[in-house]
Protein backbone atom coordinates (compact mmCIF):
# COMPACT_ATOMS: atom_id res chain seq x y z
CA UNK A 1 0.00 0.00 0.00
CA UNK A 2 1.34 3.34 -1.15
CA UNK A 3 -0.01 7.41 -0.37
CA UNK A 4 -0.52 9.36 -3.15
CA UNK A 5 -2.37 12.39 -3.73
CA UNK A 6 -6.23 11.72 -2.97
CA UNK A 7 -8.14 11.92 -6.32
CA UNK A 8 -12.11 12.61 -6.89
CA UNK A 9 -11.81 13.17 -10.22
CA UNK A 10 -10.37 9.96 -10.51
CA UNK A 11 -12.19 8.00 -8.36
CA UNK A 12 -15.71 9.03 -10.10
CA UNK A 13 -13.95 7.90 -13.39
CA UNK A 14 -13.44 4.78 -11.66
CA UNK A 15 -17.21 4.22 -10.45
CA UNK A 16 -18.26 5.17 -13.41
CA UNK A 17 -16.12 2.67 -16.19
CA UNK A 18 -17.54 -0.17 -13.09
CA UNK A 19 -21.15 0.56 -13.87
CA UNK A 20 -21.02 0.42 -17.86
CA UNK A 21 -18.92 -2.56 -17.28
CA UNK A 22 -21.81 -3.83 -14.88
CA UNK A 23 -24.70 -2.95 -16.92
CA UNK A 24 -23.21 -4.62 -20.04
CA UNK A 25 -22.28 -7.66 -17.60
CA UNK A 26 -25.71 -8.39 -16.35
CA UNK A 27 -27.27 -7.82 -19.83
CA UNK A 28 -24.94 -10.76 -21.30
CA UNK A 29 -26.63 -14.14 -22.16
CA UNK A 30 -25.35 -16.92 -19.84
CA UNK A 31 -24.10 -19.94 -20.98
CA UNK A 32 -21.10 -22.39 -20.38
CA UNK A 33 -18.86 -19.99 -22.52
CA UNK A 34 -19.95 -17.13 -20.82
CA UNK A 35 -19.48 -17.98 -17.21
CA UNK A 36 -15.99 -17.08 -16.70
CA UNK A 37 -16.40 -13.61 -18.50
CA UNK A 38 -19.64 -12.50 -15.96
CA UNK A 39 -17.79 -13.98 -12.65
CA UNK A 40 -14.49 -12.13 -13.70
CA UNK A 41 -16.78 -8.71 -14.81
CA UNK A 42 -18.58 -9.12 -11.49
CA UNK A 43 -15.97 -9.43 -9.47
CA UNK A 44 -13.75 -6.74 -11.37
CA UNK A 45 -16.61 -4.25 -11.27
CA UNK A 46 -16.60 -4.51 -7.08
CA UNK A 47 -12.66 -4.27 -7.28
CA UNK A 48 -12.90 -0.86 -9.18
CA UNK A 49 -15.73 0.12 -6.64
CA UNK A 50 -12.78 -0.25 -3.62
CA UNK A 51 -10.36 1.19 -5.53
CA UNK A 52 -12.50 4.17 -6.50
CA UNK A 53 -12.97 4.58 -2.62
CA UNK A 54 -9.24 4.06 -2.22
CA UNK A 55 -8.12 6.93 -4.36
CA UNK A 56 -10.05 9.15 -2.80
CA UNK A 57 -8.69 8.38 -0.19
CA UNK A 58 -4.87 8.71 -1.67
CA UNK A 59 -4.12 4.94 -1.25
CA UNK A 60 -2.87 3.03 -4.02
CA UNK A 61 -3.42 -0.96 -3.08
CA UNK A 62 -1.12 -3.33 -4.42
CA UNK A 63 -3.58 -6.29 -4.08
CA UNK A 64 -7.07 -7.30 -4.62
CA UNK A 65 -7.75 -7.51 -0.67
CA UNK A 66 -7.53 -3.71 0.29
CA UNK A 67 -10.15 -2.79 -2.38
CA UNK A 68 -12.37 -6.01 -1.48
CA UNK A 69 -12.03 -5.04 2.37
CA UNK A 70 -13.66 -1.41 1.23
CA UNK A 71 -16.51 -2.54 -0.11
CA UNK A 72 -17.09 -4.79 2.50
CA UNK A 73 -17.28 -2.00 4.94
CA UNK A 74 -19.84 -0.38 3.44
CA UNK A 75 -22.84 0.17 5.44
CA UNK A 76 -26.10 -0.81 2.65
CA UNK A 77 -29.38 -1.84 2.95
CA UNK A 78 -29.76 -4.87 0.89
CA UNK A 79 -30.97 -8.70 0.35
CA UNK A 80 -27.34 -10.09 0.18
CA UNK A 81 -24.51 -8.47 2.80
CA UNK A 82 -22.19 -6.43 1.20
CA UNK A 83 -19.30 -9.09 2.92
CA UNK A 84 -20.40 -11.90 0.35
CA UNK A 85 -18.13 -9.78 -2.39
CA UNK A 86 -16.02 -11.95 -0.67
CA UNK A 87 -17.22 -15.21 -2.21
CA UNK A 88 -16.71 -13.50 -5.64
CA UNK A 89 -12.91 -12.57 -4.61
CA UNK A 90 -12.53 -16.38 -4.01
CA UNK A 91 -14.56 -18.14 -6.95
CA UNK A 92 -12.68 -15.42 -9.47
CA UNK A 93 -9.10 -16.74 -7.75
CA UNK A 94 -10.16 -20.03 -8.52
CA UNK A 95 -11.05 -18.94 -12.41
CA UNK A 96 -8.11 -17.31 -13.00
CA UNK A 97 -5.28 -19.37 -11.33
CA UNK A 98 -6.48 -22.85 -11.47
CA UNK A 99 -9.00 -23.06 -14.43
CA UNK A 100 -12.01 -23.32 -12.23
CA UNK A 101 -15.13 -23.30 -14.39
CA UNK A 102 -18.16 -21.61 -12.24
CA UNK A 103 -20.79 -23.93 -11.91
CA UNK A 104 -24.54 -22.64 -13.05
CA UNK A 105 -25.61 -21.51 -9.19
CA UNK A 106 -21.91 -20.25 -8.61
CA UNK A 107 -22.47 -17.94 -11.51
CA UNK A 108 -26.72 -17.05 -10.66
CA UNK A 109 -25.31 -16.52 -6.99
CA UNK A 110 -22.61 -13.56 -8.86
CA UNK A 111 -25.16 -11.86 -10.47
CA UNK A 112 -27.47 -12.20 -7.42
CA UNK A 113 -24.88 -10.28 -5.33
CA UNK A 114 -24.19 -7.87 -7.94
CA UNK A 115 -27.84 -6.80 -8.68
CA UNK A 116 -28.62 -6.68 -4.97
CA UNK A 117 -25.42 -5.10 -4.01
CA UNK A 118 -23.79 -3.35 -6.83
CA UNK A 119 -25.62 -0.38 -7.57
CA UNK A 120 -26.64 0.40 -3.58
CA UNK A 121 -22.62 0.69 -3.34
CA UNK A 122 -22.23 2.73 -6.41
CA UNK A 123 -24.75 4.90 -5.77
CA UNK A 124 -23.27 5.25 -1.84
CA UNK A 125 -19.88 5.71 -3.26
CA UNK A 126 -21.02 8.09 -5.77
CA UNK A 127 -22.80 10.41 -3.24
CA UNK A 128 -19.67 10.59 -0.65
CA UNK A 129 -17.55 11.82 -3.57
CA UNK A 130 -19.77 14.69 -5.14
Amino acid sequence: MRSKVPDRKNALSIIEAAKLTMDFTLKMEFSEQSATTIVRNIYECFRSLGDALLVNKGINSEDHVLPMREISSLDINSERPISSVENLRRLRHNVNYYGYIPKINEVNDAIAIAKACFYKAYEKIKEGLH
